[in-house]
């Protein structure tokens, strides 16, 4: 009788953990969801201090063969560069419409407690600039971000739009 009680308490326990774990992992996902929610916001505004708000201190932007960006000031400047860019060009009468980046097919990976991988694919489309123009894509691809956990929240490690 002893060896049938330990048995299913011994079980019981594992599923009580197994379901911590499912329910841990379940809001992990959910933090990693609104984390890359609102880097998509960011950079679709060129909101620069928002966009620096969602990686580690240390974090970094690769896109393909291109060096990486790394730090929050850098991050900034890569952000206003683009910004400058765009009023430039609208300056010029080349305005540039709203940039939309969608991310499709995501998988998030846990490699453990505070480390994540996030794979994707990606597309960057600008809206019309001017009346009667259509969208058009600019650029498309695939990425895998590295994501960790700093002091309690999901952050970008290091975002690569082309590995």
């Amino acid at each position: 009788m002893n060896k049938t009680l330990s048995l299913i308490l011994t079980t019981l326990t594992m599923v009580l953990c197994l379901n911590t774990a499912n329910a841990d992992q379940a809001s992990d996902r959910e933090e990693i969801h609104a984390l890359l929610w609102k880097y998509t916001r960011a950079l679709d505004t060129l909101n620069a201090d928002a966009y620096v708000s969602v990686y580690a201190e240390d974090g970094a932007f690769k896109s393909g063969a291109t060096s990486l960006t790394t730090g929050h000031d850098a991050l900034r400047e890569m952000i206003d560069g683009v910004k400058k860019g765009q009023e430039e060009r609208a300056k010029a009468g080349n305005p540039v419409g709203a940039m939309y980046h969608m991310t499709m097919d995501s998988w998030i990976e846990f490699v453990d407690t505070d480390h994540a991988r996030h794979h994707s694919y990606w597309q960057t489309v600008f809206g019309p600039a001017k009346q009667g123009e259509t969208p058009r894509v600019a650029a498309a691809g695939y990425g895998i971000d590295g994501l960790v956990r700093v002091d309690g929240n999901w952050l970008i490690k290091l975002r690569n739009v082309a590995p």
